[in-house]
């Protein structure tokens, strides 16, 4: 039998083939042209609102973030944080309002939507902008973009310039403001009480050694002994050029001033600033800018705020969609609803305090303020007291910050074994029935690397030159509040006996326990530390939770939980994890 093709099949196959590529080519070109045409007239415009049936007049959250990057970091929030974050707030009914709309709330008594959201961006970045435009878009959001005037027409590539600021501008999505003229620190003293002085944003390249400073509208210019080189009429030309300095820089580039300002270093003006020093700024602000947020912290802006003294909270790159709804819980007492992730992972929690959201591998607990926000893995109670109850898991929240493992958390009982990973320090408590939790073991783990590109540099404040000359704060804790830590950690209890391994170490072996601590299941929890006073809200994550129990004598493994991806799944979160590593590279490098 003749094996060879038939000439005339191979033709119809080649012919196929050719007008499926051709196809293929139409397609991509017709694809790549929509991009290119979409990229280039910027065919997506903002949909104003139905102003008419606004009928709140109570108030407005206002949300800031500093800046957004692709995959984030310790200073910029990632751009699928970002989404996460404004599609919840669009879900629960959040309309963004205009600079107009909050002039027109205080002047004129006018109207808000029922729940209205004023958004920015600060710090004048390229990468916030190109990342959150997409966003804005999606979700039909209006947000204020601001900017240092310095940094107009500067050679520094990662700020914005006016040319593209008013390009944003015409597509309704966006609006502009300003943090200022300048990154300017004053009366600069190091560690060690050595004195620095004045240095700009770009000069002060190490801030690790930097103990005391403050910004350069914020105080009076003095020498090493704190005295102020600078009389009254000097101080007040002084912050009064900078605000001159606005004025003309924006005139020239933009055709006007923006007419928001978001004063640098916020809640300066309200505490513990020179009297005549706040007087000239506040006589300044007024003149030149029709809003003034001088504080941070708060979300929640009321009637009674005024115009000129607005507050803004400003998301950490670390906060969870949930922990960003707590916090809005906490400032309007609005009862918004937080996210649960898969559904069918989270079924088989009971959600005993807090919130927690599941997604992919990780368990997200996040803490109501001040207290413990707890989840209770569904009928793990059941083990026999011989059998060995085993709980691993990847704990991924901030070293600043505690996360627990119980087992044997006898809800009636009020009884349980706890692993505790706080402030980078393992403790093992044990509570009876009836007392107080009694603490049976402590460990402090290595140490967790952190450079100076992670400090927050939020320490600006008023200060004597007897607490400069005495070198670093007192209180100066180990770690910043922005850390993360990654820690692997097993607990297993058999009978009265318990085992903790740490990063693959053992770190407790067959250490005896109260023989009434003999059942109840297994409860993830979260809860802050009092180091980190701006933000009583804690995100506790677990990754990769595996729960399982060994019966004797067969040693029977049974998987009562595991958030592990498997399979395609996780192949394709490996994979992406991979390219985004590569582009981070990429990007970061080049």
């Amino acid at each position: 039998m003749d094996n060879k093709r038939n000439p005339a099949l191979n033709v119809d196959r080649k012919n196929r083939r050719k007008k499926m590529k051709v196809v293929v080519q139409v397609f991509l070109l017709v694809l790549l042209t929509a991009i290119l045409v979409n990229t280039v007239f910027d065919l997506k415009t903002y949909s104003e609102p139905d102003r008419a049936s606004w009928d709140q007049t109570e108030g407005f959250i206002a949300i800031s973030y500093f800046g957004v990057g692709r995959s984030g970091s310790s200073k910029l929030v990632a751009k699928s944080q970002l989404n996460d974050h404004l599609k919840v707030l669009h879900e629960q009914g959040y309309v963004t309002i205009s600079q107009q709309d909050i002039i027109d709330f205080y002047e004129r008594g006018k109207p808000l939507p029922k729940r209205a959201l004023f958004l920015s961006f600060e710090d004048g970045r390229n990468d916030s902008a190109l990342f959150a435009q997409p966003i804005l878009e999606k979700y039909n959001g209006k947000a204020t973009f601001l900017s240092y005037a310095n940094k107009m027409g500067a050679s520094e590539g990662k700020f914005l310039q006016p040319k593209e600021m008013l390009k944003m501008e015409e597509t309704g999505f966006w609006e502009l403001g300003t943090n200022g003229y300048r990154l300017t620190y004053i009366n600069i003293f190091d560690k060690d009480g050595g004195f620095i002085g004045v240095k700009d944003e770009n000069e002060l390249t190490d801030k690790s050694d930097v103990e005391y400073y403050n910004h350069y509208l914020m105080d009076f210019i003095r020498d090493e002994n704190m005295i102020p080189t600078e009389n009254r009429q000097q101080m007040e030309e002084r912050i009064g050029a900078d605000y001159e300095l606005m004025r003309s820089v924006y005139t020239e580039s933009l055709g006007y001033v923006p007419g928001t300002y978001m004063i640098m270093h916020a809640n300066a003006l309200d505490q513990g600033m020179n009297n005549l020093v706040r007087d000239a700024n506040v006589s300044q602000i007024e003149d030149l800018f029709k809003l003034n947020f001088s504080r941070e912290g708060s979300a929640w802006n009321t009637k009674d705020s005024g115009p000129h003294n607005l507050t803004r909270v400003q998301p950490a790159p670390y906060w969870s969609t949930n922990h960003l709804l707590m916090k809005l819980r906490k400032d309007t007492g609005e009862r918004l609803q937080f996210v649960r992730g898969d559904e069918a992972l989270a079924e088989k929690w009971s959600l005993l305090d807090g919130a927690a959201e599941f997604a992919g591998s990780q368990i997200i607990v996040t803490s109501p303020p001040s207290g413990k926000g707890t989840v209770y893995l569904n009928d793990s109670e059941q083990a026999a007291f011989d059998a060995t109850t085993t709980v691993s898991a990847t704990l991924l929240g901030n070293v600043v910050g505690k996360q627990s493992i119980y087992i044997r958390h006898d809800r009636a009982k009020s009884s349980y074994l706890r692993v505790l990973l706080d402030n980078n320090v393992i403790r093992l408590e044990q509570k009876k029935e009836g007392e107080l939790p009694k603490e049976l073991f402590t460990y402090k783990l290595s140490d967790v690397k952190w450079g100076e590109e992670d400090l927050r540099f939020d320490k600006a404040t008023v200060y004597s030159k007897a607490q400069t000359q005495s070198g670093a704060r007192q209180d100066e804790p180990e770690y910043p509040i922005n850390i993360p830590g990654k820690r692997q950690l097993e607990v297993s209890v058999t009978g009265n006996s318990v085992r903790i391994i740490a990063d693959q170490q053992v770190i407790l072996e067959r250490l005896s326990i109260d023989p009434s601590i003999r059942t109840g299941g297994v409860a993830l929890e979260a809860q802050y530390h009092e180091q980190n006073e701006k933000d009583d809200i804690y995100d506790a994550i677990f990754d990769q939770v595996t729960v399982t129990t060994e019966e004797l004598p067969d040693h029977k493994r049974t998987v009562l939980f595991t958030s592990k991806q498997t399979g395609m799944k996780g192949a394709a979160v490996k994979a992406r994890n991979m390219f985004d590593t590569v582009v981070d590279w990429a990007i970061d490098n080049f």
